[in-house]
């Protein structure tokens, strides 16, 4: 196969050539050594010629022809990166550190609210503990006088039964804080805090990653489970292609997706990481989503892409790209170089897929051609 790679001035010309040929009556046709026919008289060039015009040859063989299908689809956050951050406790906003499309750290404080509600759950938390540790302190003195033969059974026993009811209000206290959201390590240290920590309550980032969404403001009064901020980690976003029905059976996990933005401006693969086993009602597709890094942040969850993904390899005895055939006075033609030669030459065409064509007559194998459909 020859590629022309000057201008398409000199292209033009050898195809001028060409159809000079064609419009004239055919010379009387014959077969070659490999079983080829001549269709037309060949246009001979020196290597000079030649080199001057740029061809370079290029030999059609023997391929994989593989079939393609083109499925829409859209960038989506990762829901596995995604989370809404909900106040817990009705209160006033205090304070509010961050806006949509700000970054946020793991552990940073979004916001604070001054809530009542709160000041009575740790007061009751506070006041636990001093049950507890005076229950504690009586189950060990009861314990050791009725050691002695000091203290009665009954007394003993009494004290015992406090100690314990004094644990569960304790932990049920220590519950409904950790319920917030608080860790024990907060809690724990929750007795040498000052008094006016009791109101505040802090809404925390549980992740990194962008603010997109903030639905309070400062000095707001707000309820509890009010959805406060959404943030979303879009390092790596999901990629969900509609598979239509009928192409179900050809696309299966770990198999490579060549992902294109609808402009064509981005492109990258990926592998299908999961194929949703159910249609969905009203489009009768099924998911395939592909997980891409995204570190540069060029896909947005919203965009529309399409994904082309092979559904079928076949291997055929000619292969050659398609630009190469030419289709004039109803007929398909390439031309073959032997030599400085170079004949116009008839062929059938099989299977395509847009880029390449399986050839089923008129050219063989390891023959020299040049792709002139390119250029013009």
């Amino acid at each position: 196969m020859i590629e022309l790679k000057r201008t398409t001035l000199i292209i033009g010309w050898l195809l001028s050539v060409f159809l000079t040929a064609c419009r004239s009556d055919p010379a009387p046709s014959g077969a070659t050594a490999s079983g080829e026919e001549k269709d037309h008289e060949a246009i001979t060039l020196t290597d000079q010629e030649a080199s001057d015009l740029g061809i370079i040859l290029r030999v059609a063989e023997a391929g994989i022809l593989k079939q393609t299908r083109s499925f829409p689809g859209e960038i989506r956050v990762n829901q596995d990166r995604f989370t809404h951050i909900v106040q817990r406790v009705q209160g006033i906003v205090e304070s509010v550190s961050f806006s949509e499309g700000d970054s946020a750290a793991a552990g940073q404080v979004l916001a604070v609210l001054d809530s009542r509600e709160l000041a009575d759950i740790k007061s009751s938390y506070l006041a636990e503990i001093e049950r507890f540790d005076i229950a504690q302190r009586t189950f060990e003195r009861e314990e050791g006088l009725y050691q002695q033969g000091i203290s009665s059974e009954n007394e003993f026993l009494e004290a015992r039964r406090h100690l314990a009811e004094s644990r569960i209000s304790l932990r049920s206290a220590t519950q409904k804080l950790l319920s917030l959201g608080f860790s024990e390590t907060y809690i724990s240290e929750l007795p040498d805090q000052p008094d006016h920590a009791l109101v505040h309550y802090q809404l925390v980032a549980p992740i990194s990653g962008l603010v997109l969404e903030r639905h309070i403001a400062q000095g707001e009064s707000v309820g509890a489970d009010k959805d406060a901020f959404a943030i979303a980690d879009l390092s790596e976003v999901w990629v969900d292609l509609d598979i239509f029905q009928e192409q179900l059976d050809r696309v299966r996990e770990r198999q490579q997706v060549l992902i294109s933005s609808a402009g064509g401006q981005l492109e990258t693969s990926d592998v299908i990481r999961f194929v949703r086993p159910t249609l969905g009602e009203q489009t009768r597709t099924a998911t395939a989503r592909l997980i891409l890094d995204n570190t540069s942040g060029r896909w947005r969850p919203g965009m529309f892409v399409n994904g082309s993904i092979t559904v079928d390899e076949s291997p055929v005895g000619v292969l050659n790209e398609s630009s190469a055939i030419i289709e004039r006075s109803g007929a398909d033609w390439v031309f073959v170089a032997e030599g400085g030669a170079y004949e116009p030459r008839r062929i059938s065409r099989g299977r395509g897929n847009g880029t390449w064509v399986e050839i089923l007559s008129g050219l063989s194998a390891g023959r020299p051609m040049c792709p002139v459909a390119p250029l013009l």
